[in-house]
C-alpha cells in the first residue's frame, strides 16, 4: 500500500499553525525586523479582507536597514533611498506575542495570491542568482522534506515560480533588477 502524497502547503502550514510559533510569527520586541509591505501588495491584500488593523506603520530604523541589506547584499544605497532613516514604511501588525494578525488556527487567513510577496515567497530566497532556502527550525514543512527539491514539492512550488515571486518582490518592493 502506497502513503498519499501531501497535501502542499495547507497541510504541513496548518499543522504548524495549530502546533508551534511558525514564520508567521516573530519575537516580541523584533517588530522592527517585519518586511515591508509595498502599496500594492496593501491594496491586495484589503481586497482579499484584511482589515486596516492588519497592517502598521514602522520606522525605518538601522536595525531593519541592516536587516533588509542583508537581504540584498551590495544594493545598500538602493535600499537607503528607498527606505530613508527617519521615514517609515508599512508592515503586517502583530498581537503582543508577535503573531501575525492574519494568522488563524489553519495558518494564513488570506488566499495565498492576496498574500505578501515575501510571505510567499519564504522561507526561499535568491542569492548570487542562484536559489536558496532560509533554515528555519520551526519549520514544518522544512522538517518533513529532505532538501530544496522537497521543500519544493511540500509547499506546491517550483523553482521558477520561486524566481518569479522573487523578481515581483523586487518590483514591488522598488528595486529595479540588476544590470
Amino acid at each position: 500500500m502506497t502513503a498519499a502524497p501531501p497535501v502542499p502547503e495547507a497541510d504541513a502550514c496548518s499543522r504548524c499553525a495549530e502546533s508551534s510559533g511558525t514564520c508567521c510569527t516573530l519575537s516580541p520586541g523584533n517588530e522592527e525586523y517585519c518586511f515591508p509591505l509595498s502599496g500594492r501588495e496593501r491594496a491586495d491584500m484589503q481586497a482579499a479582507g484584511a482589515g486596516p488593523g492588519s497592517f502598521c506603520a514602522q520606522a525605518n530604523t538601522q536595525a531593519f536597514l541592516d536587516n533588509i541589506c542583508r537581504l540584498f547584499p551590495g544594493e545598500a544605497a538602493k535600499i537607503q533611498a528607498l527606505f530613508p532613516a527617519g521615514g517609515e514604511h508599512d508592515r503586517l501588525a502583530v498581537s503582543p506575542e508577535g503573531a501575525c494578525l492574519l494568522l488563524g488556527p489553519s495558518g494564513c487567513i488570506l488566499p495565498r495570491a492576496a498574500r505578501p510577496l515575501y510571505c510567499r515567497l519564504f522561507p526561499f530566497w535568491i542569492r548570487a542568482g542562484r536559489q536558496m532556502y532560509f533554515e528555519f527550525k520551526d519549520c514544518q514543512a522544512l522538517r518533513e522534506s529532505r532538501g530544496g527539491a522537497g521543500l519544493l514539492k511540500r509547499l506546491g512550488m517550483t523553482e521558477p515560480g520561486v524566481f518569479d515571486l522573487y523578481h515581483r518582490l523586487r518590483e514591488a518592493w522598488g528595486l529595479s533588477e540588476r544590470s
